[in-house]
């Protein structure tokens, strides 16, 4: 008599769920981590760009945005070698 109720072992396909819907915390950091750097990049690319048809203070939004993800962004990273 087989003892598997669908005709095949549920944990074959429970473990790999788990493993997608309930990352381990390093990937929820590199996730958040590869975040900031395309933040970073963006917003490099917009200023390489167009930086010469931006106002004033749309360059310095940028520019503190770029500050602002570069700081959150080693943070993280300092956080991460201790």
């Amino acid at each position: 008599m087989n003892n598997k109720p669908f005709g095949f072992d549920a944990s074959s396909l429970s473990q790999p769920t788990v493993q997608v819907f309930a990352p381990s915390r390093s990937v929820i950091t590199d996730m958040i981590m590869v975040q900031f750097i395309s933040i970073i990049i963006t917003l490099g690319i917009i200023l390489v760009l167009k930086g010469d048809s931006l106002s004033a203070n749309s360059v310095s939004a940028y520019l503190i945005g770029i500050m602002g993800a570069s700081l959150i962004l080693s943070r993280i990273y300092s956080n991460l070698t201790r």
